[in-house]
């Protein structure tokens, strides 16, 4: 039963969502919590592995869950259920193609959902920042509290890394996980 249940939820996700793997992080987030299959912080943590992890973040997380669920099976079937739309709708696209091309209708679909993809980006993000940053509930001690500011200055300084001095990503990702590995190591000494 299970693999029907990753399957279907993954194939729904995939289905239903335009504008790849951060626009669906709302609906996996949502349904994979209503389904009890994984906590919030469970699904941040892993959001922080895929993002690490070579391949689109979609199978990424489809594999990890299914995994996690059903064993080898279970991500068989979670990741044939998020890609198998996507599939369809190419073979589908890819057939009819020189009659969609030029089609309005197409054109102003498709100029529709930018802005709703846009929209599904920032709830995503919005989502995990408040995890991370107010899982215990949002005061000013958490804005102005040590982590907080550190992780603002981290943030800033790999902005300027990768857009200012041309740092290569994969450079910043582990130079990102020695600093969370030192910071784990760290906290319980700084908050003494």
């Amino acid at each position: 039963m299970i693999y029907f249940e990753l399957f279907y939820t993954f194939f729904a996700i995939g289905l239903f969502t335009f504008g790849g793997g951060y626009a669906m992080l709302p609906l996996i987030q949502e349904r994979v919590v209503a389904n009890g299959w994984m906590e919030v912080s469970q699904i941040m943590d892993f959001i922080a592995v895929s993002e690490s992890t070579p391949g689109p973040f979609a199978i990424n997380i489809a594999t990890y869950v299914g995994t996690q669920m059903g064993g080898v099976f279970g991500a068989v079937c979670a990741t044939l259920g998020v890609v198998l739309p996507s599939f369809i709708v190419i073979l589908i696209v890819a057939r009819c193609y020189e009659k969609f091309k030029s089609s309005r209708l197409v054109a102003g679909a498709m100029t529709g959902l930018r802005p709703v993809v846009i929209g599904l980006i920032g709830s995503a993000v919005l989502s995990m920042a408040l995890e991370v940053f107010f899982s215990a509930g949002f005061s000013l001690a958490v804005l102005t509290g040590y982590w907080f500011i550190v992780s603002l200055i981290i943030a800033a300084v790999a902005m300027v890394l990768m857009f200012a001095v041309k740092l290569h990503p994969v450079l910043l990702i582990l130079i990102s996980a020695a600093l969370g590995i030192g910071a784990g190591y760290l906290e319980p000494l700084i908050m003494k």
